[in-house]
């Protein structure tokens, strides 16, 4: 169990916006001499890492699982990867706290809510429980740091342009969202509105619907939507049961072509969808990554070792680091010129 060195690494982490240089490096400050690992302490000992996702299930998230126990054979530690049957806050802090009353070294979330979970994970962190965040972040006093996917402005700006390089710039569009209460969906909101607000006077957001990443709630939001405004130009789905739940219900309104379906998704769960023009863009990164990183960097955590811009990790590549939010690359589109070369 890592133990007594992690309330040091802890307290380094609160300076670190005062200890990075401009360009966000970690400077390492405590003392190795005075606190030694749990791997130092414990040498012969594996560490166990749970990994909780938003819901379990989805593709997106079965490709992070994959990841993760790549990362567990090849880096000599266990990994638990569980979440709830749904997107909820609740259900998904009955799952930690079962995670905590197990013989755990480090808790890695996907978070359904930033503020929601914060008292479980301060009593993970009081369990001698090292926390970080993945995918969807807490409120920065809830994890040690977190591992974003994409610089969030970057995508959130990204996803606005393909919309608006498919309609012509011009038209009512609607947003297609998981929870409402799921930071890095709220945040990449954010940057859509900016970016069409900065760039695209000629568009309007009309609607944003939430879906609880169900594809059955998505399906009926996307055929509500077509039915409450019959001049929509656009969709984006920013989770990625928002797409192919929206190119559905597009092509069975005979809407294809009319009403353009971009946002963030599997290449494997859109690739007729691309084929027959009903979706023209769909953008993600790779989870399989995502959870290997995750994973990667909860073990350097454990044996003492902070993330730092430009660190190399093995079959993710060099990573950036601003403050204490690690960023895995940049976002990348999937046409149908190019979506076959992919498989996940």
């Amino acid at each position: 169990m890592a133990r007594v060195w992690l309330a040091a690494v802890f307290v380094v982490l609160l300076t670190l916006a005062s200890a990075c240089s401009p360009t966000g490096d970690y400077q390492i400050l405590y003392d190795q001499d005075e606190e030694r690992s749990a791997k130092e302490r414990h040498p012969d000992r594996q560490y166990t890492i749970a990994v909780v996702p938003k819901r379990e299930g989805l593709d997106y998230f079965e490709a992070a699982k994959d990841g993760a126990f790549e990362a567990a054979r090849e880096l000599g530690v266990n990994v638990l990867f569980r979440g709830p049957e749904t997107a909820d806050a609740d259900a998904q802090i009955r799952v930690i706290e079962e995670l905590i009353e197990q013989d755990i070294d480090l808790l890695a979330v996907s978070s359904n809510d930033p503020k929601k979970l914060l008292p479980v994970l301060k009593r993970a962190s009081d369990n001698n429980i090292a926390v970080i965040t993945w995918d969807s972040d807490t409120d920065e006093e809830g994890r040690a740091f977190f591992i974003n996917m994409v610089d969030p402005e970057t995508l959130g700006r990204h996803l606005m342009d393909t919309l608006a390089w498919s309609t012509g710039e011009r038209g009512k569009f609607a947003i297609m969202t998981g929870s409402l209460s799921a930071a890095n969906l709220n945040e990449w909101m954010h940057w859509i509105k900016v970016q069409q607000q900065e760039y695209y006077p000629n568009m309007e957001l009309v609607e944003i619907a939430a879906n609880n990443d169900s594809y059955e709630e998505a399906y009926a939001s996307a055929v509500r939507l077509l039915e409450s405004h019959p001049d929509l130009a656009g969709i984006i789905g920013n989770s990625s049961v928002g797409p192919p739940s929206a190119a559905k219900a597009v092509k069975e309104a005979g809407k294809q072509g009319e009403v353009k379906v971009v946002g963030l998704s599997t290449p494997n769960l859109m690739r007729d969808a691309l084929h027959d023009g009903t979706v023209q863009v769909i953008t993600l990164w790779s989870p399989k990554r995502l959870g290997y990183l995750t994973v990667a960097l909860g073990k350097n955590l454990l044996d003492g070792t902070l993330p730092y811009d430009g660190q190399f990790v093995n079959k993710v590549g060099n990573v950036r680091v601003k403050g204490d939010m690690v960023i895995m690359g940049e976002p990348l589109d999937f046409t149908k010129d190019n979506v076959d070369q992919y498989d996940f």
